[in-house]
């Protein structure tokens, strides 16, 4: 039997329990990280339950289940954040998703472009009268040729193209080559020079139209396809339809429904698509007319190779009945083979390209023009331009202009290629514009630096320095460069001390930002990377 003792007991911890409709209130939607969700996760539980649990201390199961809880929150956070991130083009890094994005707004990135070299095909010995009307055909399955890489000496391979006035031949019904006595070199006929190598496989393939399809579309089956090398040539027995077609950046660029074009689309293993006009915008072809498609498969720098690197002699070269024994030789450098266009090119001249809406007015226009342009030998280039300012020429434009040799090195832009570049422009700009095409200059740049890394990591030291001069090399390739745009120390210095187990960085040979001149664009020479510890 128990008795009143007057005293009253009251657990005023539980007359303040928090109810349902107000608990949403103690909820700090701020937190996004580890610490801030595992303090929000806290304070809330001795807010709602603060008798029912108490014991904070890290070696409870409590504990336990509020850490792995703010983990999975600060996982997700974080997810959400780049999700978000990679559906804006400033904030996406990811290539896959740049390039999605830009599609939306018709721009197309880049794929891996191929090495070009100019190229001579010599007879050391005729044994019979050439004379100007003879006539030698390189069938597409002769047009082949496979050296080693200089990059990982692994097997590269080359197709050879005929080239008139520096521009590609339009494709023929059977993509073979015809030279005539007439176009070679001297009187003896013994060497050709309007030819040039293009790094990458041929391919050709086949088809007949069997849809009736507005649009037609042809899928090529290897890949990856190089950027530019497509060539379609369609046979017809219905006028105007028939023929060579020209690839443009995209159908509805087209003037109207008698221009035979096409495009190409690319997803995201550089697997390629040919895309036809609806007769609207672009010819069609029309059903049961037969397409011969060729293209070239590869890409990058491995294709760049030194003079005469590639020798061959051609496995037959005949006509009429008769083979005879050729060299094919590389005469000048190799260059131009690089990778895929990068994020940072893309999202630079994306948003731009789209604003030009394939016209060229305001300077902004030729400058994004030419550094998107690419020629029919598939060379990129970098450009900048100025307006000239007297009265009298206020709407001439000078185009600065450099061609691509590789990801890191830029060369004087060949006739072809700035002739090239002119047309292009001259089809877009207004009336009233006079272009002149202007070489760009270089500044070579030597750079030495030492980084300081623990005294314990020597056994990693040439790792390190690898990660560091790949920081280093992909700051100064050329699509991250711009002309004017000058070296600042404090940039790379960031770059550098973000490489992991960098604790220091010093530039030995600059002590001073470096300024260039508006024509001008930098370019690495020499780089020296010494250690020092800690």
């Amino acid at each position: 039997m128990s008795y009143y003792t007057g005293q009253v007991v009251s657990d005023f911890m539980k007359l303040v329990a928090v109810e349902d409709s107000k608990k949403e209130a103690l909820i700090n939607f701020t937190g996004s990280d580890f610490l801030s969700l595992r303090e929000g996760i806290i304070s809330y539980i001795k807010a709602v339950y603060p008798t029912e649990y108490q014991n904070f201390t890290e070696s409870d199961l409590g504990m336990m289940l509020v850490e792995i809880i703010a983990y999975m929150g600060s996982v997700i956070s974080l997810k959400t954040d780049v999700l978000a991130n990679e559906n804006f083009l400033r904030t996406a890094k990811n290539r896959n998703n740049v390039q999605k994005l830009l599609e939306l707004v018709g721009v197309r990135m880049k794929g891996p472009l191929s090495a070009t070299a100019n190229a001579s095909l010599t007879f050391p010995t005729v044994p019979f009268n050439l004379g100007v009307e003879t006539e030698f055909s390189f069938p597409a399955a002769d047009r082949n040729y496979t050296v080693a890489s200089p990059e990982d000496n692994a097997s590269v391979n080359y197709t050879l193209y005929k080239v008139t006035n520096g521009i590609l031949e339009d494709p023929t019904s059977d993509s073979s080559i015809v030279l005539t006595g007439a176009e070679s070199e001297g009187a003896e006929g013994k060497v050709w020079k309007n030819l040039i190598i293009q790094e990458g496989a041929y391919v050709t393939e086949e088809g007949v139209f069997t849809t009736g399809d507005s649009v037609k579309t042809i899928t090529l089956q290897e890949s990856p396809v190089i950027d530019g090398s497509v060539e379609v040539y369609i046979n017809s027995d219905i006028g105007g339809v028939g023929g060579a077609y020209t690839q443009v950046e995209s159908v509805f660029f087209a003037s109207g429904g008698t221009d035979k074009i096409f495009e190409v689309s690319y997803d995201d293993d550089f697997a390629a698509t040919v895309i036809f006009g609806d007769d609207t915008l672009g010819t069609a072809p029309d059903l049961n007319s037969t397409y011969l498609v060729s293209y070239r498969v590869g890409g990058g720098t491995r294709g760049n190779l030194s003079t005469g690197a590639l020798s061959i002699t051609t496995d037959s070269l005949g006509t009429a009945g008769y083979t005879v024994q050729g060299i094919l030789t590389n005469t000048d450098l190799a260059t131009g083979g690089s990778e895929a266009e990068s994020v940072e090119h893309a999202k630079r001249y994306g948003p731009l390209t789209f604003k030009r809406q394939d016209r060229v007015v305001t300077l902004e226009d030729f400058v994004t023009f030419a550094n998107n342009f690419s020629s029919g030998k598939g060379s990129i280039g970098k450009a900048t331009a100025s307006v000239r300012k007297a009265y009298s020429s206020a709407n001439i434009i000078d185009l600065f202009v450099l061609e691509k040799a590789t990801d890191l090195q830029l060369k004087k832009a060949t006739i072809a290629y700035k002739k090239e570049l002119l047309d292009s422009i001259n089809a877009k700009k207004m009336l009233t514009d006079e272009v002149v095409v202007v070489d760009g200059l270089v500044r070579s740049l030597d750079f030495h630096v030492t980084i300081v890394i623990d005294k314990e990591l020597k056994n990693i030291e040439e790792a390190i320095k690898a990660s560091v001069r790949d920081a280093i090399l992909n700051y100064f390739k050329v699509d991250n460069l711009s002309f004017g745009k000058p070296f600042v120390l404090s940039d790379i210095t960031r770059k550098l001390v973000d490489v992991d187990k960098v604790l220091y960085i010093k530039i030995d040979n600059l002590d001073a930002d470096i300024s260039i001149d508006y024509n001008e664009i930098l370019q690495l020479n020499n780089l020296v990377i010494n250690v020092e510890y800690a």
